[in-house]
């Protein structure tokens, strides 16, 4: 199946303000809620939708520290159980398989650099077939947005 104009629409609408009621999409779109509703329900079984997401701002919950960790493995074969083990490491929020000089590129969300240390130290480099890491504290986010999809 493929998407077309009406879907984008609709995702575009909702990429910007997951808050939107069907209805509201349905108004700016020009169709009905039904068929929001129903167009949703089929990007999802599609995989499109994977599920929505709280916007946080983890300042306020003394979340201060945003830091970024590239990953050096003994191995890239070593991948896969790497990242089963990330996974169980609750500061990690995001990590992805890439290319360039690191195998694994994570960021790590920590309450001050007292917990990152500890992360890093008792968590991150702990795990067997991680060979080192960098680590790149952010100072600020000055970018996070949707992916622009309007046709």
């Amino acid at each position: 199946m493929e998407l077309d104009s009406t879907d984008k629409k609709i995702l575009s609408i909702l990429m910007k303000n997951g808050k939107s009621t069907y209805a509201e999409v349905a108004k700016a779109v020009h169709v009905s809620g039904g068929t929001v509703h129903g167009r949703m329900k089929k990007m999802e079984e599609m995989g499109v939708v994977k599920g929505s997401n709280l916007i946080i701002d983890h300042t306020k919950l003394g979340y201060d520290i945003s830091a970024f960790l590239g990953i050096y493995l003994n191995k890239s074969s070593l991948y896969v159980e790497v990242s089963e083990e990330l996974k169980q490491i609750p500061e990690i929020v995001a990590a992805h398989y890439t290319t360039g000089n690191y195998s694994i590129f994570a960021k790590i969300i920590c309450r001050d650099t007292m917990h990152l240390r500890q992360v890093l130290h008792d968590k991150i480099q702990k795990i067997q077939g991680i060979q080192r890491t960098e680590t790149f504290i952010s100072l600020e986010e000055s970018i996070n947005r949707p992916l622009n999809i309007d046709t």
